[in-house]
């Protein structure tokens, strides 16, 4: 499967969760996890084998991806200590990430994804999606406790600390 499909079906894969959370009904603390372990997982393998590869391809493109992905992360965070009882806060955090979300989706179906495509050719998109897809069964095995950091002041898709130096330090 190549990368890009691959990552359109989880694309489709959390709309449903989306959609299943907004109706409100059954264990929605159970979707909301189900949720964070597929994000987590999708934004693993964009952040450490997608990106990477296409970097050159669409640098403005990826850099605003990084960013989305760090919003979401933190976006994600607080829907997951949000009770299900606390019917406007939960409701409200889940139409605020599904937002950020379909936007982001949106940029890279119609705006990286062709570009990726017409740049790579078929075999290196075939080959890049079995590393994804791989790595993307183990992330979804580890779960989003092990891919995004528990600090809010850090996510993921941060390459290094954004801290000066202080002031008089060598």
């Amino acid at each position: 499967m190549k990368a890009t499909d691959l990552l359109k079906k989880q694309h489709r894969k959390v709309e449903q969760l989306f959609s299943k959370l907004e109706k409100g009904r059954g264990d929605l603390e159970g979707l909301a996890h189900e949720l964070a372990n597929e994000l987590a997982a999708h934004m693993t393998i964009e952040q450490k084998l997608f990106y990477p590869t296409v970097q050159a391809i669409a640098p403005d493109l990826i850099a605003e991806s990084l960013e989305e992905h760090a919003i979401a992360e933190l976006a994600l965070k607080r829907l997951l200590q949000t009770h299900s009882t606390e019917k406007q806060t939960f409701k409200a955090r889940v139409v605020c990430l599904k937002e950020l979300i379909q936007h982001h989706v949106e940029e890279e179906e119609e705006e990286l994804f062709p570009k990726v495509e017409s740049k790579l050719g078929e075999e290196a998109l075939s080959e890049l999606g079995k590393q994804m897809k791989a790595l993307a069964e183990e992330s979804l095995e580890a779960g989003y406790e092990a891919l995004i950091p528990k600090s809010l002041s850090k996510a993921s898709a941060d390459k290094r600390p954004k801290r000066a130096p202080s002031p008089g330090a060598n």
